[in-house]
């Protein structure tokens, strides 16, 4: 994209107290990446530590996760294989267009996270918007991940216990509101009270290798099928048009990873649009490679009759999905923590912006507020997780959050960045950039709007 003269951030200059909730933000989107403070001299002279390579690593880390569970349902929504990898070839377009828009912005304005971006170059109204679906969506990712603890939890308990159950009586020790309150209470809890999660970055490292291994399972699952698992029907065509559009939250939620990606691209050696823009097609090539493995083989395998979550539909004794369960587990195990210092950093924020004071002011009450903070939010995904055991109700309302971070506030940003331009003539390339920003705000409110209303209204009506 062409760069035009303006000045971006005029509205956000006074609001130089952003930068305590910024940096702190800043750590807990990429918690692997090493970043150097912000500064203008900074920009785009090469003082980051990370490789084009290492960049490329860190984007399919923050894309792959939990969310290829649901994939196989998606597919069986979208209706058979050739309809679920066109939606996903077509809105990957827009997905990797997102991400070279936010490195261009955030170029353009010298900020460093997602929020101060839109902050910069959107102004107040988007900023706060920005802020407040960081904050929701990270907090209904995590109430999935609590519920992804108790569906794997329930079939390697019930692996484990060989001894049968007499009917009508229940083991209190295998019940799921006990075993997700037991496993959050002890290990989510503990690592989410921490101020600073750089140390999260390992077994994040070791989540990535599990989600591969997930995939692998599932796709040798297809080809060397066992002879219990026969799919009951293999849809090839959608029920209605509008179920096309039903399958859209999974992949945005799937491959969202638009919040980190400013960090990510700042972190580089070569802060370059040119550059970010290979880096970033590489990195959603692979995870469309993992996301697509999963969902045809997952689909193929189990047909209409696949879960939502599509672990659920192997049997509870098959030793390598038991391990693939394990792996899960420990990758929401880990990534809990990280979202929830991401929706706490966004909570922070406000509340700086709203006192006008700073951490360093009363690091007492900053403490209290911290540990206010995380237990209210450990409690209320928990009490929410407990009630409501379907994944694919949360991921539905999550996953149009997911495509306003794809396409509303990047389309947003390039909008009014292009505005900002001081020029004498519009060029073609010009109206065609606005165009496309347009294009992106429209579809992302309509897949938003579209997915939000579904979801509620599925809920009303079950």
């Amino acid at each position: 994209m062409a760069q035009g003269t303006g000045c971006i951030n005029s509205d956000y200059k006074d609001l130089e107290w952003s930068a305590d909730a910024g940096e702190r933000a800043r750590l807990l989107q990429s918690p692997s990446v090493e970043t150097v403070p912000k500064s203008g001299e900074s920009q785009g002279n090469g003082l980051g530590a990370t490789s084009a390579l290492g960049a490329i690593f860190i984007v399919v880390n923050a894309a792959l996760g939990a969310g290829l569970l649901n994939f196989p349902a998606a597919f069986n929504m979208a209706g058979g294989v050739a309809a679920g990898i066109a939606l996903q070839m077509c809105m990957l377009i827009f997905i990797i267009g997102g991400l070279v828009i936010l490195a261009y912005c955030s170029q353009a304005s010298n900020e460093r996270t997602y929020q101060e971006v839109v902050w910069a170059v959107c102004g107040k109204v988007p900023g706060v918007l920005c802020e407040v679906a960081i904050a929701i969506y990270t907090f209904g990712t995590c109430i999935a991940f609590l519920i992804i603890i108790g569906d794997q939890e329930d079939k390697i308990i019930a692996a484990l216990v060989t001894e049968p159950e007499e009917p009508g009586s229940s083991r209190w020790y295998m019940d799921r509101k006990f075993t997700i309150s037991i496993t959050a209470f002890l290990l989510i809890l503990p690592l989410s009270i921490p101020k600073e999660i750089g140390f999260q970055k390992y077994a994040s490292s070791l989540s990535v290798i599990g989600t591969w291994y997930v995939t692998a399972v599932i796709i040798i699952k297809y080809i060397w099928p066992d002879k219990e698992l026969v799919p009951v029907e293999i849809p090839t065509s959608p029920s209605t048009w509008m179920a096309v559009f039903n399958a859209m939250p999974t992949i945005c939620f799937g491959f969202q990873c638009h919040v980190s990606s400013v960090p990510v691209f700042n972190s580089m050696k070569q802060p370059e649009v040119k550059t970010w823009g290979a880096v970033v097609t590489a990195a959603m090539v692979i995870a469309l490679f993992v996301y697509t493995g999963t969902g045809v083989c997952g689909f193929l395998t189990f047909g209409a009759s696949v879960e939502q979550d599509v672990l659920l539909s192997y049997p509870s004794n098959d030793i390598p999905v038991a391990l693939a369960r394990a792996f899960i587990i420990l990758c929401v195990l880990t990534s809990y923590p990280i979202l929830h210092f991401c929706g706490r950093a966004v909570l922070e924020g406000l509340w700086l912006r709203y006192t006008g004071v700073t951490v360093e002011e009363d690091v007492v009450r900053e403490r209290r507020r911290r540990l206010l903070q995380t237990i209210s939010w450990f409690l209320l995904t928990l009490l929410l997780a407990l009630f409501i055991p379907d994944i694919g109700k949360v991921i539905s309302v999550i996953g149009g959050l997911a495509a306003c971070f794809i396409f509303v506030f990047p389309g947003l940003c390039l909008i009014q960045a292009k505005l900002s331009e001081i020029q004498e003539t519009r060029a073609i390339s010009w109206w065609a950039q606005v165009s496309y920003g347009v294009f992106m705000v429209t579809l992302g409110a309509f897949i938003f709007g579209q997915t939000t209303a579904n979801a509620i209204f599925v809920d009303l009506t079950a």
